[in-house]
Parts: C-alpha cells; structure tokens; sequence
C-alpha cells in the first residue's frame, strides 16, 4: 500500500485554543483503500486533528489535501460535500428525532422536501449493506447507546463518504458488533475508500489497520505499518516511556464474603410488555469482582440497574444493600451534569435523599477529597464537569461512587473513550475496592477487559443469566446462546 495515492493528508497542522498548544506542526497521510489508526493519549490530538480535516475547526498553520487538492474548509459542509463523514466519539443526534429524520437532517430542502418513505428506506438500505441495523421509525432519545453509534454511523454513509473517520466506534459494541464492523471498513477500504480510525484500542488498532500514527503533545511521533509495529513501540511512542499494562492482578484476591446483593427469580418487564429480564436469580459477595457479559439487548443493561438499585423488578426478589455506588456508560449524559461544578455533580449523589440546607463547605471539602484520592486532574473544584478530560471524567465519576466506603459498586463499561493510562487507572480503582471488601459488578464491552478483571462470570442472552466459566471461548458461546 505504500504506493498508494493519499487520499488524505495534513502538514504542519498547528491548533491552539488560548494558551494551549493541541497541534504543534503534526502530519498525518491517509492512503486510499487502507484503514489507517489514529492512537495516543487523551489530549494528544487525535480528535482536534480529525476536526480540522472534517472542517469543524480551522488550523492556525498547515495545509490540508484531499485526493492531492489543497483544501481550505468554510464548514464542515464543504468537508461532507468533499466526499469525507466523521463519526463522533459523544454523538450529534437530535433525541427528539426518528432514526430516518435524523439520517435526513442537513440534506437540502429537508423540511420542505422530506420523503418519510424513501428516509426509511435509505436507512433500511444501508443497514442490510453494513449490518448497522436500525429501525427506521425509532426516536433517537429511545435508543440504547449502541444502536445511537450505529446510527451515527449510518448518517456518515448516508452521505456518500469516501473518507471516513470514526472517533473510537466501538467503545459501545459488543466483540461480534465490533467484528462485524471492522470487516465492514475493510471491504470498504477495499472498495477505493479509506478509513481513519481514532481509538485507544492498540491490540484492536494492529489487527485491522494498514497503518498507525501516534500522536504525543499535538506531534506525530510514530507512524508506519502495522506489520513492522508491536503493542510495546506503540504504548512507548503514546506515553513517552514504558508503563506497565501486564493483565496479572496485582491486588492480592482473598475469599470472598457474604453475599451482599442477592436477586431470586428476578424479571423486568417494560412499558411495551416485553420481557427485558426472565426469571434471573444471582449474587454478588463482598470482596469479588462478578464479571458481566452479553451482546447488545440481552438484558445487561437491566440487570445492571437492578443490581444498583436504579430499576425495580416487576417480579421475583431483589436484596440490595442501601449503599451502592453506580457509573454508568456514558458519563456525559448520566452521571455528570457538565456545566455543574465538581462540587455540584458531587453534590448530586444524595439530592434523592437529602432535605434542608445545602451543606456546601461539606461538599466542596469532599470534592476536594475525592479529586487528591482519586487524581483527578483539574484546576479546581469549583471548575465545570465538561472543562475536564474524558478520562478525568471518569475518575471523577468513579471516585465520586466509591466515596463513603459504599457496599456495593456496579460499572458499566467503566473505560469507555479512555486512553491507556486513564484505564488502568481504572481498573486498579476496581481491584482496590474489591480488596477492600466491596462488592464489585462489572461490565464491558471489551471481552477481554472484563476477563482479566473477573472472578466470576454471569452472561446475559435473551434476558436470561447464566454463570460462566472465566474463560473467552465459554463466554462468547454464552453470548450467542449456544450450550457450552
């Protein structure tokens, strides 16, 4: 491929927002029908990069090309009319809107023209092409968080892109959704595309990229062929030095405790009457990491929610302790509200509960706190949610939950969007509570993530939960429904 023509290329790509330098002279070449991955940590910038090409944002230095044309973007309309779509890691929808609304929104003369018929079926037709299947006349707002990344890549292809870029698409997947796409952008790449993929994935990124690029501090500092690079030289080239990412728990695991939730022939039922769990009974102990497991719609999401005492069974029996911490997947849209202070979201985790005057010293001392014991890294406490990272985000998030010794912590895909450094720190998070006594649910999209981190595996398929062994080949099988 090294002779191939660039269909996307950047030189001397300089950004600065006030003070902070996000670009600093970066290149980056994108060779057509190859699939090219985009690594680094977070604010390295991956995506301010990405946004640049895609003509959200206008460099300060540089030049950009597009199939070997010098390209000046007005907006991002020239950008999509140049045959480039990005899909973005947090999305653009409007909730309001049917998934075939939202497909049609910024096509010329929408509103006086729109065709419901022929929206839904483009939608329909691009689903049985790419298998991103969505149901054309679902609201937005009503979608689970991984069909909303479908969508939004279906909006990207809706436009005849030629150029695609996606910022981390599967951090909301499922390994099978996850395959499914990744072979989907290789015939794609084959068919005269190319594909740039933003992702903090590095083992994902050298299974299915032609090439990679690091970005450290706004710089390129390593590209080349995924065939002549490994794990190690990339982790190195994105933190600037070896950090430690051995899988091996380095908590000392003791003998689980008494059981600490206890669920008995628990079922949820929604407003539609359909049947989301059936019949689940389990356990969680103190001092254990119970691993959870299942594709898209198998009932995970519920069981989660029960687990942390945010969703009521219909049937059957749940015994849940009055303390339990809970991080949702999408931190931005329901764990923090991002133009509140750090002192604020905190502040939120009792508003349920609490009467009376605020106790604002007490909180802003607890903030405070949270964000030392945590590394929360920020300006301050009084500083909004969105003026923080992803993965401070997170951390805050997390320490936020763990604050007050809780019973019990459920974490849903807890390192979403997070770069290496900010998802081990995770994930030692996770062992400490465990050894401290807590008990702890996980679930992650990221097979292999919940595996290393798992005592116990439960694997939801059609509602139903079953334990597995702590093994890949047993959960995938478990996934499918299929007999062990």
């Amino acid at each position: 491929m090294t002779g191939a023509a660039l269909a996307l290329s950047v030189r001397g790509l300089t950004k600065r927002f006030g003070t902070t330098v996000a670009l600093d002279n970066a290149n980056f070449d994108l060779r057509a029908g190859t699939v090219h991955a985009l690594l680094g940590e977070n604010g390295a910038g991956k995506t301010t990069m990405m946004r640049v090409a895609f003509g959200m944002l206008r460099p300060d230095a540089g030049s950009l090309e597009v199939n070997g044309t010098v390209r000046r973007w007005r907006s991002s309309a020239d950008a999509i009319a140049a045959g480039i779509g990005m899909v973005h890691q947090h999305f653009l929808l409007v909730p309001a809107m049917t998934v075939a609304e939202n497909v049609s929104l910024g096509d010329r003369g929408f509103f006086r023209g729109f065709d419901p018929r022929a929206a839904a079926d483009r939608v329909r037709r691009i689903g049985a092409a790419t298998g991103l299947v969505l149901d054309p006349a679902a609201r937005a707002a009503d979608l689970p968080v991984g069909a909303q990344q479908r969508l939004e890549i279906v909006k990207a292809l809706a436009r005849d892109a030629k150029i695609l870029i996606l910022d981390e698409p599967t951090a909301v997947l499922s390994p099978s959704e996850s395959g499914e796409l990744y072979a989907w952008l290789r015939s794609f790449a084959a068919r005269e595309g190319a594909v740039v993929l933003i992702t903090h994935k590095v083992r994902e990124a050298l299974a299915v990229a032609d090439e990679v690029t690091v970005l450290r501090r706004g710089r390129a500092v390593l590209s080349g062929s995924s065939k002549t690079l490994d794990e190690a030289a990339i982790i190195a080239a994105m933190l600037g030095g070896a950090i430690s990412t051995d899988k091996q728990d380095s908590t000392a695991k003791k003998v689980p405790g008494a059981p600490l939730i206890s669920l008995q022939h628990v079922s949820v039922t929604d407003e539609r009457g359909v049947r989301l769990l059936r019949d689940v009974s389990m356990e969680v102990r103190a001092g254990e990491i119970v691993g959870i497991a299942g594709v898209e719609g198998s009932g995970q999401r519920e069981l989660l929610r029960v687990l942390a005492g945010r969703l009521a069974p219909d049937a059957g029996e749940a015994r849940i302790p009055a303390r339990v911490g809970f991080v949702p997947e999408d931190r931005l849209r329901d764990a923090l509200i991002p133009t509140m202070s750090l002192v604020e979201n905190l502040a939120l985790k009792e508003a349920g509960s609490q009467h009376g005057t605020m106790r604002w010293e007490d909180y802003s001392t607890r903030a405070e706190t949270a964000v030392r014991e945590h590394d929360v890294r920020t300006s301050g406490v009084e500083s909004p949610a969105r003026a923080l990272s992803g993965g401070n985000q997170q951390k805050f998030v997390l320490g936020r939950e763990l604050e007050g010794s809780p019973a019990a912590l459920i974490a849903e895909n807890p390192t979403r969007g997070l770069d290496i450094r900010a998802a081990v720190h995770i994930l030692d998070e996770l062992r400490s509570a465990r050894a401290s006594g807590v008990a702890v649910v996980v679930y992650s999209s990221d097979l292999d993530e919940v595996l290393t981190l798992a005592d116990r595996m439960i694997v939801c398929f059609d509602g139903r939960a079953s334990a597995t062994p702590v093994d890949a080949a047993a959960v995938a099988r478990a996934m499918l429904g299929l007999a062990s």
